[in-house]
């Protein structure tokens, strides 16, 4: 898993144990650890990240305080923190928008926990319904029966990063909703991987066939809650159909610049530090290949070893 993920994972477990501990007041450390699978030892060394976190202006009744003992642990919690949180009509009025935009979405529970805590909502607002519509690109039921089939299809693909359409064959595996757009991952022949496609791009779209179950079978990044229901987020990375991977061998004093990128892998080979990154295009490698320094090579692919001296070259003549 790379550094930026697990340290995502951590942060909800460590959300989730604070959670507990506040309702609970205080309970054994052993038992806190075998409730969230961790060692003592690893229990206390996640809470001391969130010792004495709070709200502004972070003055001692507005902390989260965490005391350990040898044997416990428990929590108090700040006058902001212990109250229950009050909205403002602006706060409520996008919260129900929000709310109403995840019940419009296809395969959602219309009468789950949602619409029982919306319809209080809008009973506390004093407003009428809401309506959210949100934007169905032309295939996508072709997309979501293809999914529901485990079929392949034939489409034709526009990458904005090229700017060029081209033709592959797919075999859809998730498809969600995120930030206004329809995504689906699927295994793309093209690219013998699972690859994210944006479903209004795709320009055409026909049955190919029956998908085989080794392709079936693969194994999609974990994300939180995406599915064939339309809930989910674009939490975890996948590449997109025209990626690159691409090996870089740098000083370990830029490990901190390749950790902020999502796709980023370290790797150990043949002794030496290495890093895994998926690439759109070379305009992008450029730019990060330069700001690693001169210290950082392109291991792989050797094609793309000369990007960076290049690139600085046609730098360099524009001030002489």
């Amino acid at each position: 898993m790379s550094p930026s993920l697990d340290t995502a994972a951590r942060l909800r477990r460590l959300l989730a144990i604070l959670t507990w501990l506040a309702q609970e007041g205080e309970a054994p450390i052993d038992e806190v650890a075998a409730r969230f699978d961790l060692t003592p030892s690893a229990l206390v060394a996640e809470l001391e990240m969130a010792a004495c976190c709070g709200v502004p202006p972070y003055s001692p009744d507005q902390l989260l305080e965490i005391l350990v003992t040898e044997d416990a642990v428990s929590t108090q919690v700040g006058t902001t923190l212990a109250r229950p949180r009050r909205l403002s009509p602006r706060e409520g009025l996008g919260l129900a928008a929000s709310a109403r935009a995840l019940l419009a979405v296809p395969g959602s529970d219309v009468d789950g926990a949602l619409s029982r805590a919306l319809a209080k909502l809008d009973r506390a607002l004093g407003q009428g319904a809401i309506d959210v519509e949100l934007d169905a690109p032309d295939l996508l039921n072709a997309v979501r029966a293809a999914l529901e089939s485990g079929e392949r299809l034939s489409i034709s693909y526009y990458t904005a990063s090229t700017d060029q359409t081209g033709d592959r064959t797919i075999t859809p595996r998730r498809l969600f909703a995120s930030e206004g757009h329809w995504y689906v991952d699927a295994w793309c022949e093209v690219a013998d991987g699972i690859r994210r496609f944006r479903v209004d791009r795709i320009g055409a779209a026909s049955p190919a066939g029956p998908a085989s179950p080794e392709v079936l079978a693969e194994p999609l990044p974990d994300d939180a809650g995406a599915d064939s229901s339309g809930r989910g987020s674009l939490g975890a990375f996948v590449p997109g159909p025209d990626s690159r991977r691409v090996r870089i061998a740098t000083d370990p004093s830029m490990a901190w610049l390749l950790e902020t990128i999502p796709s980023a892998q370290a790797l150990e080979e043949d002794g030496r530090l290495l890093w895994e990154v998926f690439v759109g295009g070379d305009a992008w490698l450029e730019r990060l290949l330069l700001r690693l320094g001169p210290g950082t090579e392109v291991v792989e692919p050797p094609e793309d070893r000369a990007l960076a001296p290049d690139a600085a070259t046609r730098i360099l003549a524009r001030y002489l």
